[in-house]
Protein backbone atom coordinates (compact mmCIF):
# COMPACT_ATOMS: atom_id res chain seq x y z
CA UNK A 1 0.00 0.00 0.00
CA UNK A 2 1.28 3.31 -1.34
CA UNK A 3 2.00 6.46 0.92
CA UNK A 4 -0.31 8.89 0.09
CA UNK A 5 -0.46 12.81 1.09
CA UNK A 6 -2.39 14.37 4.30
CA UNK A 7 -5.63 14.82 2.66
CA UNK A 8 -5.73 11.16 1.69
CA UNK A 9 -4.98 9.96 5.15
CA UNK A 10 -8.71 8.58 6.00
CA UNK A 11 -9.28 6.94 2.41
CA UNK A 12 -5.86 5.15 2.97
CA UNK A 13 -7.00 4.37 6.67
CA UNK A 14 -9.84 3.10 5.53
CA UNK A 15 -8.46 0.60 2.54
CA UNK A 16 -5.67 -0.43 5.11
CA UNK A 17 -8.67 -2.06 7.30
CA UNK A 18 -10.31 -3.43 4.79
CA UNK A 19 -6.99 -5.79 4.02
CA UNK A 20 -6.13 -6.24 7.83
CA UNK A 21 -6.88 -9.96 7.34
CA UNK A 22 -5.04 -10.82 4.52
CA UNK A 23 -1.70 -8.68 5.76
CA UNK A 24 -1.74 -9.62 9.25
CA UNK A 25 -1.48 -12.66 11.60
CA UNK A 26 -2.72 -10.58 14.94
CA UNK A 27 -3.12 -6.98 15.61
CA UNK A 28 -4.65 -5.44 18.85
CA UNK A 29 -5.62 -1.14 18.59
CA UNK A 30 -5.52 0.31 21.67
CA UNK A 31 -6.43 3.64 21.70
CA UNK A 32 -5.28 6.25 24.27
CA UNK A 33 -6.86 9.32 26.40
CA UNK A 34 -3.06 11.25 25.85
CA UNK A 35 -0.52 11.29 22.88
CA UNK A 36 2.38 8.72 23.67
CA UNK A 37 5.71 9.34 22.82
CA UNK A 38 7.16 6.19 23.35
CA UNK A 39 6.53 2.52 23.94
CA UNK A 40 9.02 -0.32 24.79
CA UNK A 41 8.28 -4.76 25.13
CA UNK A 42 9.50 -5.12 28.89
CA UNK A 43 9.96 -8.88 30.43
CA UNK A 44 7.43 -11.96 30.09
CA UNK A 45 5.51 -12.54 32.72
CA UNK A 46 3.53 -15.77 31.71
CA UNK A 47 3.35 -18.29 28.98
CA UNK A 48 0.37 -20.10 28.07
CA UNK A 49 -0.79 -22.43 25.28
CA UNK A 50 -2.61 -19.66 23.17
CA UNK A 51 -0.93 -16.48 24.14
CA UNK A 52 1.44 -14.89 26.41
CA UNK A 53 1.35 -12.02 29.10
CA UNK A 54 4.33 -10.14 29.06
CA UNK A 55 4.79 -6.21 30.05
CA UNK A 56 4.67 -2.85 28.40
CA UNK A 57 5.62 0.51 29.10
CA UNK A 58 4.35 3.41 27.24
CA UNK A 59 4.10 7.23 27.69
CA UNK A 60 1.53 9.81 28.60
CA UNK A 61 1.81 13.39 27.05
CA UNK A 62 -0.76 15.19 29.02
CA UNK A 63 -1.94 19.11 28.62
CA UNK A 64 -0.73 20.03 31.80
CA UNK A 65 -4.18 19.84 33.41
CA UNK A 66 -3.46 16.28 35.11
CA UNK A 67 0.39 15.48 35.27
CA UNK A 68 2.21 13.21 32.76
CA UNK A 69 2.28 9.78 33.15
CA UNK A 70 4.82 6.35 32.65
CA UNK A 71 2.40 3.44 32.11
CA UNK A 72 3.15 -0.11 32.82
CA UNK A 73 0.97 -2.09 31.23
CA UNK A 74 0.63 -6.24 30.86
CA UNK A 75 -0.11 -6.81 27.04
CA UNK A 76 -1.48 -10.25 25.86
CA UNK A 77 0.78 -11.29 22.66
CA UNK A 78 -1.46 -13.71 21.20
CA UNK A 79 0.71 -16.71 19.46
CA UNK A 80 1.49 -16.90 16.17
CA UNK A 81 -1.47 -18.22 13.68
CA UNK A 82 -3.88 -18.23 16.95
CA UNK A 83 -6.54 -15.17 15.95
CA UNK A 84 -9.07 -15.50 13.09
CA UNK A 85 -9.19 -13.54 10.77
CA UNK A 86 -12.38 -12.02 11.44
CA UNK A 87 -11.20 -11.16 14.96
CA UNK A 88 -8.24 -9.04 14.01
CA UNK A 89 -10.86 -7.42 11.69
CA UNK A 90 -13.06 -6.34 13.73
CA UNK A 91 -11.54 -3.67 16.02
CA UNK A 92 -12.67 -0.21 16.89
CA UNK A 93 -10.04 2.86 16.77
CA UNK A 94 -11.55 4.92 19.36
CA UNK A 95 -11.81 1.94 21.84
CA UNK A 96 -9.15 -0.09 24.14
CA UNK A 97 -7.88 -3.23 23.31
CA UNK A 98 -8.68 -6.24 25.56
CA UNK A 99 -5.34 -7.10 25.51
CA UNK A 100 -3.57 -4.05 26.67
CA UNK A 101 -4.41 -3.24 30.57
CA UNK A 102 -2.95 -0.83 32.64
CA UNK A 103 -1.15 -2.43 35.43
CA UNK A 104 0.93 0.47 37.16
CA UNK A 105 1.14 4.32 36.77
CA UNK A 106 3.92 6.40 37.49
CA UNK A 107 3.72 9.95 37.91
CA UNK A 108 6.70 11.40 35.78
CA UNK A 109 8.54 14.84 37.00
CA UNK A 110 8.26 16.53 33.73
CA UNK A 111 7.24 15.26 29.72
CA UNK A 112 8.23 11.37 28.58
CA UNK A 113 10.09 12.31 25.82
CA UNK A 114 11.76 8.39 25.43
CA UNK A 115 11.53 5.46 27.33
CA UNK A 116 14.21 2.61 27.02
CA UNK A 117 14.82 -1.16 29.28
CA UNK A 118 17.48 -2.30 30.47
CA UNK A 119 18.24 -5.75 28.47
CA UNK A 120 19.28 -7.31 31.36
CA UNK A 121 16.87 -6.60 34.08
CA UNK A 122 14.07 -5.17 31.85
CA UNK A 123 11.83 -3.82 34.73
CA UNK A 124 14.78 -1.42 34.86
CA UNK A 125 14.13 1.47 32.64
CA UNK A 126 15.06 4.98 32.16
CA UNK A 127 13.46 8.07 30.99
CA UNK A 128 14.26 11.37 29.40
CA UNK A 129 12.33 14.74 29.99
CA UNK A 130 11.78 18.43 29.02
CA UNK A 131 14.64 18.75 30.75
CA UNK A 132 18.92 18.21 31.57
CA UNK A 133 18.17 14.90 33.83
CA UNK A 134 17.55 11.31 32.97
CA UNK A 135 15.66 9.49 35.35
CA UNK A 136 15.82 5.70 36.45
CA UNK A 137 13.26 3.65 37.67
CA UNK A 138 12.75 -0.14 38.98
CA UNK A 139 9.22 -0.05 37.85
CA UNK A 140 8.70 -3.41 39.96
CA UNK A 141 9.01 -1.51 43.23
CA UNK A 142 7.83 1.62 42.39
CA UNK A 143 4.14 2.52 43.65
CA UNK A 144 1.06 2.58 41.66
CA UNK A 145 -0.42 6.18 41.65
CA UNK A 146 -3.53 7.73 40.94
CA UNK A 147 -3.67 10.40 38.33
CA UNK A 148 -5.41 13.52 39.64
CA UNK A 149 -5.07 17.28 39.37
CA UNK A 150 -2.25 18.34 41.85
CA UNK A 151 -0.73 14.90 42.46
CA UNK A 152 2.87 14.87 43.55
CA UNK A 153 5.25 12.90 41.37
CA UNK A 154 6.76 10.06 41.41
CA UNK A 155 10.15 9.38 43.13
CA UNK A 156 13.01 8.08 40.39
CA UNK A 157 15.48 5.29 41.64
CA UNK A 158 18.27 7.54 40.25
CA UNK A 159 18.52 10.72 38.68
CA UNK A 160 21.66 10.83 36.22
CA UNK A 161 23.29 14.24 35.97
CA UNK A 162 25.72 15.44 33.51
CA UNK A 163 23.92 17.53 30.84
CA UNK A 164 23.67 21.64 30.88
CA UNK A 165 20.55 21.68 28.59
CA UNK A 166 17.86 19.87 27.76
CA UNK A 167 18.14 16.17 27.06
CA UNK A 168 15.66 16.00 24.32
CA UNK A 169 15.28 12.47 22.87
CA UNK A 170 18.80 10.61 22.23
CA UNK A 171 18.68 7.46 25.13
CA UNK A 172 20.17 3.98 25.07
CA UNK A 173 20.89 1.53 27.50
CA UNK A 174 24.08 -1.46 26.77
CA UNK A 175 22.95 -4.72 26.06
CA UNK A 176 25.90 -5.58 27.48
CA UNK A 177 26.31 -4.04 30.70
CA UNK A 178 24.29 -1.47 33.20
CA UNK A 179 25.33 1.70 30.86
CA UNK A 180 22.87 4.45 30.14
CA UNK A 181 23.86 6.93 27.11
CA UNK A 182 22.14 9.93 26.55
CA UNK A 183 22.71 12.92 24.26
CA UNK A 184 20.77 16.59 24.15
CA UNK A 185 21.21 20.25 22.97
CA UNK A 186 24.62 20.78 24.73
CA UNK A 187 25.68 19.11 21.85
CA UNK A 188 27.12 16.00 24.23
CA UNK A 189 26.68 12.70 24.38
CA UNK A 190 26.93 11.43 28.00
CA UNK A 191 27.84 8.31 29.55
CA UNK A 192 26.75 6.78 33.28
CA UNK A 193 26.58 3.38 35.17
CA UNK A 194 23.79 2.06 36.71
CA UNK A 195 26.14 0.10 38.96
CA UNK A 196 27.66 3.67 40.57
CA UNK A 197 24.75 3.28 42.62
CA UNK A 198 23.42 -0.10 42.08
CA UNK A 199 21.65 -0.16 45.29
CA UNK A 200 18.70 2.34 44.69
CA UNK A 201 17.78 0.39 41.82
CA UNK A 202 17.44 -2.91 43.92
CA UNK A 203 15.77 -2.10 47.39
CA UNK A 204 15.05 1.61 47.14
CA UNK A 205 14.71 3.02 50.72
CA UNK A 206 13.24 6.41 51.55
CA UNK A 207 16.29 7.99 52.19
CA UNK A 208 17.98 7.69 48.15
CA UNK A 209 15.09 8.62 46.32
CA UNK A 210 13.45 12.26 45.45
CA UNK A 211 11.60 14.52 47.13
CA UNK A 212 9.84 17.01 44.71
CA UNK A 213 9.70 20.96 44.96
CA UNK A 214 6.82 21.91 42.90
CA UNK A 215 8.43 20.90 39.13
CA UNK A 216 6.40 22.19 36.74
CA UNK A 217 4.28 19.76 34.28
CA UNK A 218 5.04 21.29 31.01
CA UNK A 219 7.74 23.47 29.92
CA UNK A 220 11.23 23.67 29.17
CA UNK A 221 14.11 22.23 30.95
CA UNK A 222 15.11 25.55 31.93
CA UNK A 223 12.06 26.29 33.63
CA UNK A 224 11.64 22.73 34.87
CA UNK A 225 12.36 23.03 39.17
CA UNK A 226 15.30 20.64 39.89
CA UNK A 227 14.64 17.41 42.25
CA UNK A 228 16.55 17.53 45.31
CA UNK A 229 17.12 15.35 48.22
CA UNK A 230 18.09 12.63 45.37
CA UNK A 231 20.61 10.13 44.44
CA UNK A 232 22.07 11.52 42.00
CA UNK A 233 24.52 9.66 39.78
CA UNK A 234 27.39 11.93 38.03
CA UNK A 235 28.88 10.91 34.58
CA UNK A 236 31.53 8.49 33.56
CA UNK A 237 32.43 10.41 30.35
CA UNK A 238 31.47 13.77 28.51
CA UNK A 239 31.83 12.94 24.81
CA UNK A 240 32.07 16.23 22.54
CA UNK A 241 32.17 16.61 18.67
CA UNK A 242 28.83 17.35 17.76
CA UNK A 243 28.06 21.46 17.04
CA UNK A 244 24.10 20.81 17.15
CA UNK A 245 21.98 19.12 18.89
CA UNK A 246 22.22 15.49 19.54
CA UNK A 247 19.37 13.59 17.99
CA UNK A 248 19.94 9.64 19.03
CA UNK A 249 22.47 7.73 20.44
CA UNK A 250 23.38 3.94 20.20
CA UNK A 251 25.57 1.45 21.54
CA UNK A 252 27.68 -1.60 19.57
CA UNK A 253 25.92 -4.82 20.59
CA UNK A 254 28.55 -6.89 21.88
CA UNK A 255 31.22 -3.45 23.61
CA UNK A 256 29.49 -1.38 26.05
CA UNK A 257 32.75 0.64 25.21
CA UNK A 258 31.81 1.80 22.01
CA UNK A 259 28.67 3.64 20.66
CA UNK A 260 27.79 6.06 17.89
CA UNK A 261 25.48 9.23 17.51
CA UNK A 262 23.46 11.19 15.05
CA UNK A 263 22.44 14.83 14.94
CA UNK A 264 20.96 18.10 13.77
CA UNK A 265 24.40 18.60 12.52
CA UNK A 266 23.82 16.03 9.66
CA UNK A 267 26.73 13.95 11.57
CA UNK A 268 27.25 10.14 12.54
CA UNK A 269 30.17 10.19 14.96
CA UNK A 270 31.78 6.70 16.27
CA UNK A 271 33.22 6.73 19.94
CA UNK A 272 34.97 4.48 22.17
CA UNK A 273 35.55 5.50 25.92
CA UNK A 274 38.86 3.76 25.75
CA UNK A 275 40.38 6.00 23.79
CA UNK A 276 39.27 9.03 25.37
CA UNK A 277 36.52 11.59 25.14
CA UNK A 278 36.87 12.85 21.26
CA UNK A 279 35.36 11.12 18.10
CA UNK A 280 36.43 7.91 16.95
CA UNK A 281 35.49 8.66 13.16
CA UNK A 282 33.02 11.41 11.91
CA UNK A 283 30.88 11.32 9.04
CA UNK A 284 30.09 15.11 7.62
CA UNK A 285 26.97 14.85 5.88
CA UNK A 286 25.73 11.35 6.32
CA UNK A 287 22.05 12.91 5.35
CA UNK A 288 20.64 16.14 3.62
CA UNK A 289 19.26 17.18 6.82
CA UNK A 290 18.95 16.92 10.23
CA UNK A 291 19.77 13.16 11.22
CA UNK A 292 16.89 11.79 13.62
CA UNK A 293 17.67 8.25 14.67
CA UNK A 294 19.99 5.56 14.69
CA UNK A 295 20.58 2.04 15.04
CA UNK A 296 23.44 -0.70 15.30
CA UNK A 297 22.70 -3.99 13.79
CA UNK A 298 22.97 -6.46 16.61
CA UNK A 299 23.54 -9.39 13.99
CA UNK A 300 25.92 -8.22 11.73
CA UNK A 301 28.13 -5.34 13.87
CA UNK A 302 29.52 -3.37 11.10
CA UNK A 303 25.83 -2.03 9.85
CA UNK A 304 24.91 0.87 10.43
CA UNK A 305 20.88 2.57 10.04
CA UNK A 306 20.19 5.95 10.06
CA UNK A 307 17.24 8.02 10.03
CA UNK A 308 16.77 11.85 8.75
CA UNK A 309 14.75 14.75 7.90
CA UNK A 310 15.47 14.43 4.76
CA UNK A 311 12.92 11.31 4.41
CA UNK A 312 15.14 8.49 3.63
CA UNK A 313 16.82 5.82 6.18
CA UNK A 314 20.50 5.15 4.77
CA UNK A 315 22.80 1.77 5.70
CA UNK A 316 26.36 2.53 6.45
CA UNK A 317 29.25 -0.45 6.62
CA UNK A 318 31.83 1.12 9.32
CA UNK A 319 35.02 -0.96 7.48
CA UNK A 320 34.08 1.60 4.38
CA UNK A 321 34.47 4.84 6.50
CA UNK A 322 37.59 6.16 6.85
CA UNK A 323 39.17 8.24 9.53
CA UNK A 324 38.49 11.35 8.21
CA UNK A 325 34.93 10.47 8.09
CA UNK A 326 35.22 9.52 3.92
CA UNK A 327 32.67 7.66 2.84
CA UNK A 328 28.73 7.11 1.30
CA UNK A 329 26.27 4.86 2.59
CA UNK A 330 25.73 1.22 1.28
CA UNK A 331 22.10 2.29 0.00
CA UNK A 332 19.63 4.98 0.49
CA UNK A 333 15.95 3.58 1.15
CA UNK A 334 13.40 6.29 -0.34
CA UNK A 335 9.93 5.11 1.10
CA UNK A 336 8.73 7.92 3.46
CA UNK A 337 7.22 10.94 2.12
CA UNK A 338 8.11 12.98 5.55
CA UNK A 339 10.90 12.82 8.19
CA UNK A 340 11.89 9.39 9.56
CA UNK A 341 11.56 9.18 13.44
CA UNK A 342 12.61 5.77 14.24
CA UNK A 343 14.79 2.77 12.67
CA UNK A 344 15.89 -0.04 14.42
CA UNK A 345 16.72 -3.47 12.81
CA UNK A 346 14.87 -7.20 13.44
CA UNK A 347 16.49 -8.80 16.47
CA UNK A 348 15.50 -12.38 14.18
CA UNK A 349 16.72 -11.95 10.81
CA UNK A 350 20.00 -9.66 9.86
CA UNK A 351 19.19 -7.72 6.71
CA UNK A 352 15.50 -6.86 7.87
CA UNK A 353 14.64 -3.59 9.55
CA UNK A 354 12.01 -1.43 10.04
CA UNK A 355 11.52 2.61 10.03
CA UNK A 356 8.84 4.79 10.84
CA UNK A 357 8.40 8.50 9.95
CA UNK A 358 6.01 11.37 10.40
CA UNK A 359 4.40 10.56 7.70
CA UNK A 360 2.54 8.11 9.70
CA UNK A 361 4.10 4.14 8.16
CA UNK A 362 5.94 2.00 9.60
CA UNK A 363 7.92 0.02 6.73
CA UNK A 364 9.61 -2.77 6.56
CA UNK A 365 12.99 -3.50 4.47
CA UNK A 366 15.08 -6.06 3.58
CA UNK A 367 18.26 -4.89 1.99
CA UNK A 368 19.42 -8.36 0.31
CA UNK A 369 15.98 -7.46 -1.83
CA UNK A 370 17.89 -4.34 -3.13
CA UNK A 371 19.67 -6.38 -5.23
CA UNK A 372 16.58 -7.89 -7.22
CA UNK A 373 15.60 -4.56 -8.83
CA UNK A 374 18.88 -3.17 -9.63
CA UNK A 375 18.02 -4.14 -13.10
CA UNK A 376 15.09 -1.94 -12.95
CA UNK A 377 15.05 1.83 -14.40
CA UNK A 378 15.36 4.45 -12.24
CA UNK A 379 12.34 5.63 -10.47
CA UNK A 380 10.06 8.65 -12.08
CA UNK A 381 9.41 11.76 -10.20
CA UNK A 382 6.58 9.91 -9.06
CA UNK A 383 8.94 6.97 -8.30
CA UNK A 384 8.23 3.21 -8.89
CA UNK A 385 6.36 1.74 -6.16
CA UNK A 386 7.58 -0.45 -4.28
CA UNK A 387 10.60 0.94 -4.01
CA UNK A 388 13.71 -1.29 -3.82
CA UNK A 389 13.97 -3.27 -0.42
CA UNK A 390 10.28 -2.47 0.84
CA UNK A 391 8.54 -5.53 1.43
CA UNK A 392 5.76 -4.15 3.83
CA UNK A 393 3.92 -1.05 4.96
CA UNK A 394 2.21 -0.98 8.10
CA UNK A 395 -0.89 1.95 7.56
CA UNK A 396 -2.51 1.49 10.93
CA UNK A 397 -1.82 4.99 12.22
CA UNK A 398 -3.26 8.24 11.19
CA UNK A 399 -0.50 10.38 12.12
CA UNK A 400 3.59 10.44 13.22
CA UNK A 401 4.85 7.77 14.41
CA UNK A 402 7.32 8.31 16.97
CA UNK A 403 8.33 5.45 18.37
CA UNK A 404 8.07 1.63 17.20
CA UNK A 405 9.79 -1.33 18.66
CA UNK A 406 10.48 -4.93 17.41
CA UNK A 407 9.86 -8.11 20.14
CA UNK A 408 12.75 -9.96 21.15
CA UNK A 409 10.42 -12.79 22.38
CA UNK A 410 8.08 -12.88 19.66
CA UNK A 411 10.49 -11.18 16.80
CA UNK A 412 8.00 -10.52 14.24
CA UNK A 413 5.16 -8.92 16.56
CA UNK A 414 6.21 -5.03 16.32
CA UNK A 415 4.22 -2.49 19.02
CA UNK A 416 4.27 1.02 17.75
CA UNK A 417 2.82 3.99 18.77
CA UNK A 418 1.59 7.49 17.45
CA UNK A 419 -0.02 11.01 18.29
CA UNK A 420 -3.02 10.91 16.67
CA UNK A 421 -4.72 13.55 17.88
CA UNK A 422 -7.31 15.65 15.69
CA UNK A 423 -8.30 11.48 14.48
CA UNK A 424 -9.44 10.08 18.27
CA UNK A 425 -10.17 13.65 19.96
CA UNK A 426 -6.58 14.38 21.36
CA UNK A 427 -5.36 11.28 22.41
CA UNK A 428 -2.92 8.77 20.48
CA UNK A 429 -3.17 4.86 19.33
CA UNK A 430 -0.87 2.12 20.50
CA UNK A 431 -1.06 -0.64 17.82
CA UNK A 432 0.63 -4.02 18.50
CA UNK A 433 0.61 -6.16 15.45
CA UNK A 434 2.61 -9.65 13.58
CA UNK A 435 2.73 -9.62 9.54
CA UNK A 436 1.54 -12.38 8.23
CA UNK A 437 4.25 -14.91 7.63
CA UNK A 438 4.13 -15.74 4.35
CA UNK A 439 5.07 -11.95 3.82
CA UNK A 440 8.49 -12.32 5.19
CA UNK A 441 9.47 -16.12 5.00
CA UNK A 442 11.05 -17.29 1.84
CA UNK A 443 9.23 -17.84 -1.11
CA UNK A 444 10.87 -21.46 -1.83
CA UNK A 445 9.51 -22.48 2.04
CA UNK A 446 5.83 -20.57 1.34
CA UNK A 447 4.93 -22.60 -1.65
CA UNK A 448 6.26 -25.91 -0.08
CA UNK A 449 3.82 -25.01 2.57
CA UNK A 450 1.39 -24.40 0.15
CA UNK A 451 1.57 -27.37 -1.51
CA UNK A 452 0.61 -30.11 1.24
CA UNK A 453 -2.85 -28.28 0.64
CA UNK A 454 -3.03 -28.49 -3.19
CA UNK A 455 -5.15 -31.58 -3.37
CA UNK A 456 -7.32 -30.27 -1.25
CA UNK A 457 -8.26 -27.02 -2.92
CA UNK A 458 -8.67 -28.85 -6.02
CA UNK A 459 -10.83 -31.45 -4.37
CA UNK A 460 -13.14 -28.41 -3.61
CA UNK A 461 -12.77 -26.83 -6.89
CA UNK A 462 -13.92 -30.08 -8.19
CA UNK A 463 -16.90 -30.71 -6.47
CA UNK A 464 -18.14 -26.92 -7.17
Amino acid sequence: MRGGDGGHVEERYTQWKSLVPVLYDWLANHNLVWPSLSCRWGPQLEQATYKNRQRLYLSEQTDGTVPNTLVIANCEVVKPRVAAAEHISQFNEEARSPFVKKHKTIIHPGEVNRIRELPQKRQIVATHTDGPDVYVWNVDTQPNCQVVVGASVSKPDLVLTGHTDNAEFALALSPCAPLVLSGGKDQCVVLWSIEDFTTSVKEPSPSKVVTPTGGKQKGSGASHSPLTDSTKVGPRGIFKGHTETVEDVQFHPTSDQEFCSVGDDACVILWDARTGHDPVLKVEKAHDSDVHCVDWNSLEDNLLLTGSADNSVRMFDRRKLSAKGQGSPIHKFQGHSKAVLCVQWCPERKSVFGSSADDGFVNIWDYEKVSQRKEETKPSKRGNWPPPGLFFQHAGHRDKVVDFQWNLLDPWTIVSVSADCEKTGGGGTLQIWRMNDLIYRPEEEVLAELEQFKSHILSCTDEK
